[in-house]
């Protein structure tokens, strides 16, 4: 059987690439903001890096963590997979925070000292939970008014959290 002698660029090659892909599925990537819901933050276009060991190490080509070490923070800018697609949000309050509503004037979400506005369906779809629930977050766009978020599709479990995004 005769042997094939690879050339030592093409082995350096090939390591790059295997080294490349390691460090896109496991360690960090780049995305591309697509759409105004965390403006002023991220601008629709910009370029973001994304820590994918910031929470644990994501299962490649899935939607959740395999193994989980951290928590996000309030306030921390987060992705995730929502419906297919990579999400990027700021988690605004983690488990056990306490949630406050009114349908006094208008329906609004009080965190803190911190109000956000909710359409009636969304004001229905969280109403009866007074606190975040155990392994969740909640995340809302910084553009609040112009965000697709918790309010809409509920909390995000700690486990779906796929990296953070860490703005300048």
């Amino acid at each position: 059987m005769r042997k094939i002698k690879v050339p030592g660029y093409m082995k350096s090659l090939i390591t790059g690439i295997c080294i490349g892909i390691l460090i896109k599925f496991f360690i960090m990537d780049m995305l591309v903001v697509n759409g105004t819901s965390m403006e002023p933050t991220l601008q629709d276009g910009q370029r973001i890096i994304v820590n994918k060991l910031a929470y644990g190490i994501a299962k490649p080509f899935g939607s959740n963590l395999i193994l989980a070490w951290n928590r996000p923070d309030e306030e921390e800018i987060v992705v995730f997979l929502y419906k297919g697609r990579l999400v990027v949000k700021r988690c605004v309050a983690v488990e056990n925070t306490p949630l406050e509503y009114s349908n006094e004037s208008e329906y609004t979400l009080k965190i803190k000292d911190r109000e956000y506005p909710l359409t009636e369906l969304q004001y229905n779809l969280l109403k009866e939970t007074s606190s975040v629930p155990e392994d969740t977050v909640l995340v809302i766009g910084d553009n609040y008014l112009n965000s697709i978020d918790s309010r809409t599709y509920g909390f995000v479990p700690r486990m779906n959290i796929l990296g953070r995004i860490k703005v300048k």
